[in-house]
């Protein structure tokens, strides 16, 4: 049974779940702790640290933040770490310099059935897309993005109800199953890869932008349910607002879909004094919460209180 000594490299809050994970675990050396540089973030642009490092910190552990993964100074500062393992949890694409370097090699979690949903938000599409299950996959590092050979994966399903926010929940919840198990499947020396299938089929999960965060309302109701629940509470759907003189853009986090036939027109609000809902194809999307500019978020139901909408108000 080998030591491991490991670097464990990662930015979010999900990552922090596995990291800790590890820790509690308390059978490995975490030897040192890699994560994003400080940035600006918000109004006021303060700095603000990754979740990784506020941990990091909050236990002691050997923090590295390069803006650079090729820079000398930071290789040469990884290589006296003596780590026998890397583990990657949602941090960005390693130079082969760096996964490389570790005499057990640098395995990744990512939060998808590989090799489906490879990229940037696999909880997020796997949602948008109407899935019924997910899952994370553990795999060994190579030149490409989330290709590389599968130690194990393990699945749950996804509810007709659930949002990214609780699903990504869950999924550190498995992750943190994954990386223990697949932690000790290297300690033994038993590590089984399967090499990635690849075929024409295979869903990616693109990078969110305010493009395809946007609802198109030419897709039907249960589509157009999915993007808003696969984009909530972060990076959230959006959509155009318009009511007379009135223009903006809108955010909104939580709905639900009601499939029925109408004569409404696609894109109109119908309102009454507790209840806001946009006609689709196929239905109605009935908001619960939702943000204007300037504004909090705030239930449909308290907006109704104070703001009242003609009969010509529409999204697009």
């Amino acid at each position: 049974m080998k030591a491991l000594r490991i670097v464990f490299m990662g930015t979010p809050e999900f990552a922090v779940g596995i990291l800790d994970a590890i820790a509690k675990q308390n059978q490995h050396e975490i030897v040192g702790v890699i994560t994003a540089a400080d940035k600006p973030a918000g109004r006021g642009q303060k700095i603000k640290y990754s979740a990784v490092k506020e941990y990091a910190l909050e236990n002691n552990l050997t923090l590295l933040q390069p803006t650079n993964l090729k820079d000398e100074t930071f290789l040469s500062e990884l290589k006296s770490l003596n780590a026998n393992l890397h583990i990657v949890v949602a941090f960005r694409m390693l130079p082969k310099v760096v996964w490389a370097m570790p005499e057990l090699g640098t395995f990744n979690l990512h939060a998808s059935l590989l090799p489906n949903y490879r990229g940037a938000a696999p909880i997020n599409w796997a949602i948008i897309n109407g899935e019924t299950k997910t899952g994370v996959t553990t795999f060994f590092i190579d030149d490409k993005i989330d290709t590389g050979a599968m130690i194990l994966s393990k699945e749950l399903e996804i509810s007709d109800s659930e949002n990214a926010g609780e699903l990504h929940d869950k999924l550190m919840v498995l992750g943190c199953d994954a990386v223990v198990e697949t932690l000790d499947k290297i300690t033994e020396g038993n590590v089984i890869t399967t090499i990635q299938q690849e075929t024409i089929n295979i869903k990616t999960a693109y990078k969110l932008d305010r493009d395809n965060c946007k609802i198109d309302f030419t897709k039907n109701v249960t589509e157009i349910y999915n993007l808003i629940r696969g984009l909530s509470p972060y990076p959230t759907a959006w959509c155009n607002f318009k009511d007379g003189d009135q223009e903006f853009s809108i955010k909104i986090y939580d709905t639900k879909q009601e499939v029925e036939e109408h004569d409404y027109t696609v894109g109109s609000i119908i309102t009454t004094k507790k209840e806001m809902k946009i006609a689709v194809f196929g239905g109605f999307i009935q908001i619960l919460s939702l943000q204007f500019p300037g504004k909090k978020k705030m239930l449909a139901h308290e907006l109704l209180n104070g703001v009242s909408f003609s009969e010509l108000a529409m999204v697009f």
